[in-house]
């Protein structure tokens, strides 16, 4: 991941995670930092239930933006 994490930002896993039931693509949100560049995301369904809580590596991630994003 290029940008800098932070909490509360809606990401998207970059790699397949078959074994916590999670697979590239998928949207989660940052929740905590928990060490540097490691995050713990919850990711929860279309009704707000979540179903997958794990911490993340920041390069397992990908920030997703919903207006456009400022260059330098």
């Amino acid at each position: 991941m290029n940008a800098q994490v932070h909490v509360l930002d809606v990401v998207a896993l970059t790699d397949d995670l078959p074994s916590s039931g999670l697979y590239r693509g998928q949207v989660g949100t940052v929740v905590e930092p928990l060490a540097p560049d490691v995050f713990e995301v919850e990711f929860s369904d279309i009704s707000g239930r979540t179903y997958a809580t794990l911490a993340l590596h920041a390069q397992q991630l990908t920030a997703l933006h919903h207006a456009p994003v400022p260059t330098a």
